[in-house]
């Protein structure tokens, strides 16, 4: 071959190789797989792990048998040699609310993991995250999969003990199993075996027993993110930790034993993100923090921090997430320093005790400023000074705006439309008046508004909605606001909460409603609605979960909602509803019908499908025209904690069955014709804190199980009963009781002298226990039930609620109880009201009555109580109420002026005489007119002069019998006579 033509070969095969480089770099640049498509075992193996998983949503459609598997979605192959690389299958609708967790769960796969993936030898990437594997363990096998440097098993509901298998995976950089409830270790070793890892997140997974987490951790040289929260975590003793790379740390969530934050944290100066909330933490913010310079996140939220907000704080340029809310922080906001913070994005000072003032006009510096969130601090500070001040650059930004309980007043005005960026708006429990302005409706961005519990009135119209598009959680209750809008009115929004009680929306259940089609929270609590119950609405309302129409006037019957099973919370109280009592789903967790005019048997409601737990936890039917006997089905009720049947017509003997609800708090069956005795089955609900069974038929004795199995029952009341014999002293063993109501029954015998041990009577604070209960409702909005207690008190029914909690009471009267009132009685010195009237008490009222300083009413009339009334009494200076007639009680009516502003009716029927009775006590002594008048008067004068008589011998001998006798006396009192002398010789001569 000739040499240029050689030159021209070589030229041509260099030009081939170029044009082929560039084939191929053009592939790769366009995504192209490789041409001859994916491995056809590999394929098999893909198909074989769709066979075990079943996929609602179709996505794992393109997956079928023929074709290029390196197609299929979440698949990415190597494409030069078809190797399965890359396996993505997250669900893409994961939930970060609870309340979204049933609607992703229709995109979820469901299943198990298949072996098969072993035979993707080339995986390097494996997210599985979001998707529903039931409770499965994490398979052993995945521990061989060597070449993974990617896994991701978050919020799939694996459960069982990490396998250590995973520690051979000696590539893998990431490593995310968060959010697995049901996951655990026994130790965390195997970590050890990960090398290169860099980012571990094992939120919410049981760490309780990996003692040595830390220790470990520190031996991953290359690990950049440390998530940790919600994992149980023991308090490490370790003083440094070498986390040389560490730029993400989450400790939040562990609630710590010990007091302090660890003082290796201090030295992890490369962190940009610190979360250390919901921990233990007390005393100041250390100021070892302030080495973190870095930090663009930092979060030391609902720990016990009670120092103020330390100045060096605020040199934290590069800051932009601050969250101190929820502790304990002291003294005032540096109005100027704050400004520095000019990275800051979200700042959370909420739920603190301070710092108090005003918001700083510094504030309106913070141009980056997106979420401000000052709930609970004290500002006093007018709405539109507020708006004002950040109606600079600010609202440019601003997304979230929450200042609710932040004790802020004034108008709203115009101001409010500027804020274009506005997501959340939260004014709620503050003291805003006036009218809602227009401008509202320029607020297209806002999705929450809740101002609900101001002073607000005036009219809300369709301008106010005209462009809020993107509303879905609005709140304005508990004001003076009316809602005119026309009966066809079609919102532009579509709302998942309505909160519009105690304001006017018309007098018709409102039809734009029907539009709402994603409304699951509707409170029209006391909304002025006279109406048919809107069942139309109800079974249509297919997101529904709440729903309180109560306090209004709809009438008519509720039919059958057993269909509407999407729906947890029903209140209709309070208004004209009659007929049976409808059946309801078995996922009903709160249903109030009281005090309305259902009639008839409960048995058809509550023995429907008898075998299916109920997820009940409030029942209240009181104040309806019920009756019948209490049917013997409450086996599956095992859930309810609240059952109110008081004020019907039930007769007959309490069911067994009731036993069986051990969750019970609450049982009132007050104001009903039920007989026999308590069953003994009762004792089983021992949770139980309020028992009123007053005013019924009940017989027998008070059970002494009583005290010995309710040792958390505060309230008693089995007044107007048939029930006999004596007081068990084990109701002593209530220690927490504040009522204790037992008047008009047949009871005998004493008063039990360990009454002392009722401490719940002994000091005002002696137990904080809330008369409130917190409904779980899988709702952003809190649903609190509060109990309800009608206590007899001078003689007329009240009933209590918010404050039933301060009520404390001991009401024995009209029994058979005798001997005297025991002096332990008067260690209650919290008790406010004693009522021992008609019984047969005799002895004296103990003089240590008047210690009980918390006393606002006495009744023991009609008794035997005998002698004075205690001086002390006088020293009730918070008694209001007093009735001490009809017993033996003798002499005068201590002089004060509390116990004679009393009436004389609260003296009369004994033998007192002073204010505010007519008798005078002078006249206690009279001279008689009759015949033997001066007989007697003789004899008081023998008597006088026998007394002055004796009285000089006596007086006579005690000062002359020493005189005579001992010498020293006789030479001290001359001595004493002749300085008088010379003394009384002294003043004459200087008179004269």
């Amino acid at each position: 071959m000739k040499p240029n033509m050689s030159g021209v070969l070589v030229f041509a095969l260099f030009l081939f190789e170029i044009l082929a480089i560039a084939t191929i770099s053009i592939s790769f640049c366009n995504g192209s797989s490789y041409h001859g498509g994916c491995l056809e075992s590999e394929r098999g193996a893909l198909l074989r792990l769709k066979r075990d998983l079943k996929d609602p949503s179709n996505r794992l459609a393109s997956w079928t048998g023929s074709g290029d598997c390196c197609a299929w979605t979440g698949v990415v192959c190597d494409n030069m040699t078809g190797h399965v690389l890359h396996l993505d299958l997250r669900n893409p609708f994961n939930y970060s609310k609870e309340s979204e967790y049933d609607a992703i769960r229709g995109t979820a796969l469901v299943g198990k993991i298949n072996p098969s993936l072993l035979d993707l030898k080339h995986l390097s990437y494996l997210d599985l995250s979001f998707n529903d594997f039931q409770g499965d363990q994490i398979p052993r096998f995945v521990g061989s999969m060597g070449n993974l440097r990617y896994l991701n098993f978050s919020g799939t509901r694996i459960g069982g003990m990490i396998p250590q298998q995973l520690g051979n995976l000696s590539n893998l950089q990431f490593l995310d199993l968060s959010s697995n409830y049901l996951l655990y270790v026994d130790n965390i070793l195997w970590l050890s075996g990960l090398s290169v890892l860099e980012h571990l997140d094992l939120r919410s997974v049981n760490l309780s027993k990996a003692f040595d987490w830390l220790m470990v951790a520190n031996k991953l040289p290359s690990l950049v993110e440390l998530r940790l929260s919600n994992c149980q975590l023991q308090f490490s003793p370790l003083a440094t930790a070498n986390f040389s790379s560490l730029t993400v740390l989450d400790l939040s969530h562990n609630q710590f034993d010990n007091s302090f934050i660890p003082s290796w944290v201090f030295g992890l100066s490369h962190l940009l993100f610190l979360d250390l909330g919901f921990n233990n933490f007390q005393g100041p913010i250390p100021g070892g923090l302030q080495n973190l310079t870095s930090l663009k996140h930092l979060g030391l939220d609902s720990n016990y921090f009670n120092s103020s907000i330390p100045n060096w704080l605020y040199r934290f340029i590069h800051l932009e997430y601050l969250s101190l809310r929820n502790n304990k922080l002291q003294g005032t906001i540096d109005s100027e320093a704050l400004g520095n913070l000019t990275s800051i994005s979200r700042l959370d000072l909420s739920l603190n005790t301070g710092p108090e003032g005003r918001i700083p006009r510094s504030m309106a510096s913070l141009c980056n400023l997106k979420s401000i969130n000052l709930r609970g601090v004290h500002l006093s500070q007018e709405i539109s000074e507020i708006l004002n001040i950040f109606s600079g650059c600010v609202s440019i930004e601003l997304e979230s705006l929450d200042l609710r309980s932040s004790s802020i007043s004034g108008h709203l005005t115009d101001q409010l439309g500027q804020f274009k960026n506005l997501d959340n708006l939260d004014l709620a429990n503050n003291s805003i008046v006036g009218p809602i302005p227009q401008s509202l409706g320029h607020l297209s961005n806002l999705r929450v508004l809740q101002i609900y519990n101001n002073k607000l009135n005036g009219t809300l119209s369709e301008i106010h909605f005209s462009n809020l598009t993107k509303l879905s959680w609005f709140r304005v209750g508990g004001n003076k606001l009316t809602l005119e809008v026309r009966h066809d009115w079609i919102p532009p929004f579509q709302l998942v909460a309505l909160g519009f009680h105690n304001c006017y929306v018309g007098s018709r259940f409102p039809q734009w409603l029907h539009s709402q089609k994603h409304l699951q929270y509707l409170n029209l609590l006391n909304s002025g609605m006279s109406d048919l119950f809107p069942i139309r609405f109800l079974k249509s309302a297919f997101q529904l979960k709440f729903l309180d129409l109560g306090l209004n006037q709809f009438h008519g019957q509720i039919t059958d909602l057993t269909k509407v099973t999407q729906l947890l919370f029903l209140s209709v109280h309070s208004n004209n509803m009659s007929g049976p009592l409808p059946l309801i789903s078995s996922n009903l967790v709160y249903l109030d019908l009281s005090n309305n005019s259902f009639s008839g048997s409960v048995s058809h409601y509550l023995c429907y499908r008898i075998n299916e737990p109920k997820s009940l936890i409030g029942l209240k039917l009181k104040d309806n025209s019920l009756q019948g006997e209490i049917p013997d089905c409450w086996m599956s009720y095992q859930n309810l904690e609240i059952l109110e049947l008081s004020n019907n017509k039930f007769t007959g003997k309490l069911p067994n069955s009731l036993g069986s609800l051990t969750s019970l708090i609450w049982l009132l069956l007050g104001k009903n014709r039920l007989s026999g005795t308590i069953p003994v089955s009762l004792k089983n609900c021992t949770a139980l804190e309020s028992l009123d069974v007053g005013e019924n038929e009940f017989v027998g004795n008070i059970p002494t199980w009583t005290g010995e199995r309710f040792s958390r029952m505060v309230v008693l009341i089995l007044r107007s009963n048939n029930f006999h014999g004596p007081l068990p002293t084990r109701l002593c063993d209530l220690a927490f009781l504040q009522i204790l109501d037992l008047a008009d029954n047949n009871l005998f015998g004493t008063i039990p002298k360990c009454i002392n041990n009722i401490t719940g009577m002994v000091a005002a604070n002696s137990f904080t226990r809330s008369s409130q209960q917190y409904l779980p409702l899988p709702l952003d909005g809190d649903v609190i039930l509060t109990e309800k207690a009608s206590v007899v008190s001078e003689g007329e029914a009240i009933e209590y609620d918010e404050i039933l909690n301060l009520v404390k009471e001991t009401d024995v009267s009209r029994n058979n109880l005798t001997k005297s009132i025991p002096l332990e009685m008067t260690n209650l010195k919290a008790t406010q009201s004693l009522n021992f009237s008609h019984n047969s008490f005799t002895g004296r009222i103990p003089e240590s009555i008047g210690a009980m300083r918390s006393l606002e009413s006495i009744d023991f009339s009609v008794n035997q109580l005998s002698g004075e009334i205690p001086q002390s009494m006088s020293n009730l200076m918070s008694l209001n109420h007093l009735n001490l007639s009809n017993n033996k009680l003798t002499g005068k009516i201590p002089s004060s002026t509390q116990l004679q502003s009393f009436d004389a009716s609260s003296f009369t029927g004994n033998d007192l005489c002073g204010a505010p009775l007519p008798k005078n006590c002078a006249e206690n002594v009279s001279v008689s007119e009759d015949e033997n008048g001066d007989e007697d008067e003789d004899e008081v004068d023998h008597w006088l002069y026998v007394s002055i008589a004796l009285g000089f011998v006596v007086g006579f001998g005690c000062f002359i019998g020493p005189l005579i006798f001992n010498r020293r006396w006789r030479y001290n009192y001359y001595h004493f006579l002749n300085r008088l002398e010379n003394i009384i010789v002294g003043v004459v001569r200087k008179c004269s």
